[in-house]
């Protein structure tokens, strides 16, 4: 896990000059930890969001050492790969990016709805609605990917609930449980997620570990199906059986 993000202060001035505090400190801290070169005045307009797609996009993300595998099942109590592995298999459905090089997340609308802090910005719109759906890859065909675009869209609107509303990597991890995962905020998550596959690979096991506390379920994986569906309920929902979840996974363990 990258433990070398920076806090960013604001100074008295941008304090005094922000639109939006949150937003301010969003600027800030890609200003801070990304390079990026952006007015800290709270203003999320067109060239914020480009600058965050920027920051986020990683063409070269350095791929899980041996080493690093082996330190994760250590955690785990495990004696070998073969579970992460299989998980990893089933889960991901190949790599934790997109082409673009950006990392594969899904923004959920009804998560922002729900964590949105000031109700003014509780207001229907493509990426806010109490109901989940409209999960479309790319409906204005300009290349982005649609759930990059509705994230940077909420950003605006309140940072850390946009940022807590997607889910991301190759285990679809989501950013509300930051905490627990390790991050002082979800934009850390996000950009750690970017950058390696190794802290997407804890994320994996921090969500075992510390959100749904599956460790047992984990540790009962195996070539047996039966054996496998405590898991499979408890990672992919009620829906697992109908997605044979279960079934997926102890097809994976024989490999």
């Amino acid at each position: 896990m990258d433990n070398t993000y920076k806090t960013p202060l604001l100074s008295v001035t941008q304090r005094a000059m922000a639109r939006d505090m949150d937003v301010a400190w969003i600027q800030a801290w890609l200003n801070v930890n990304c390079g990026t070169n952006l007015e800290v005045d709270g203003v999320w307009g067109t060239s914020s969001r480009a600058e965050f797609i920027s920051a986020m996009t990683c063409r070269n993300a350095k791929a899980i050492t041996e080493d690093e595998m082996k330190s994760l099942v250590r955690r785990l109590g495990d004696v070998n790969d073969k579970r992460i592995k299989a998980i990893a298999k089933v889960e991901s459905a190949g790599s934790g990016w997109f082409n673009s090089g950006l990392p594969k997340i899904l923004y959920e609308r009804h998560k922002f709805w729900k964590h949105v802090k000031n109700a003014v910005n509780r207001v229907k719109a493509w990426y806010a609605n109490p109901l989940a759906g409209d999960y479309t890859m790319d409906a204005n065909n300009n290349g982005i990917n649609d759930s990059w675009e509705k994230l940077s869209l909420a950003i605006g609107k309140d940072p850390l609930a946009a940022l807590m509303s997607v889910s991301i990597g190759k285990f679809q991890v989501m950013g509300e449980y930051y905490a627990q995962c390790g991050y002082n905020h979800p934009i850390e998550m996000l950009h750690a997620c970017s950058r390696s596959e190794m802290a997407q690979y804890e994320l994996l096991v921090n969500y075992i570990l510390n959100v749904a506390k599956i460790l047992p379920a984990y540790n009962m994986l195996s070539t047996d199906a039966e054996k496998c569906r405590s898991f499979a309920r408890a990672y992919n929902g009620a829906g697992y059986e109908k997605n044979r979840y279960h079934v997926k996974l102890a097809e994976a363990m024989k490999q």
